[in-house]
């Protein structure tokens, strides 16, 4: 089920990021970021576990997803297109008229959910990731 993350999930949360990311977000950071008044996180909890989680920014009529995670061996099981069902949604609510995110380039998975949600590529930011090093292709989806 997904939900909105609350405080008590931090820990849970920390350390689905270093399970998830070489590059991952610390305590304080998601801490900080479930205070913001721009983002909105959500949890995928199942039998009492977080088994994922994502995060959106909403800021001046757009939307950026920051964030999608889940545990390694509870993919390929439709969690993470519910959560992207879950921020396109409140985007949408929001009154975002457009979303975009960031993905590794070799990250064809991810690639194949986002263009399934009408995501496009239209630019590539060259070596933004360091471990490993790859560039991030920019995804929009703009019309909401």
């Amino acid at each position: 089920m997904i939900r909105r993350m609350e405080s008590r999930d931090l820990e849970e949360v920390a350390a689905l990021e270093q399970a998830c990311f070489a590059e991952n977000w610390s305590y304080p950071l998601l801490e900080a970021g479930i205070h913001s008044p721009y983002d909105t996180y959500f949890v995928w909890e199942q039998g009492g576990r977080i088994w994922g989680y994502c995060c959106l920014r909403l800021l001046a009529g757009e939307g950026e997803i920051q964030r999608i995670a889940v545990l390694p061996k509870y993919r390929c099981r439709g969690i993470g297109r519910k959560m992207m069902e879950a921020m396109v949604n409140h985007a949408t609510a929001g009154r975002a008229y457009a979303v975009s995110l960031e993905v590794r380039e070799g990250n064809l998975a991810a690639r194949k959910l986002y263009e399934s949600f009408g995501f496009a590529a239209e630019a590539v930011r060259r070596g933004y990731y360091h471990n490993p090093p790859e560039d991030a292709l920019i995804m929009w989806r703009r019309g909401l």
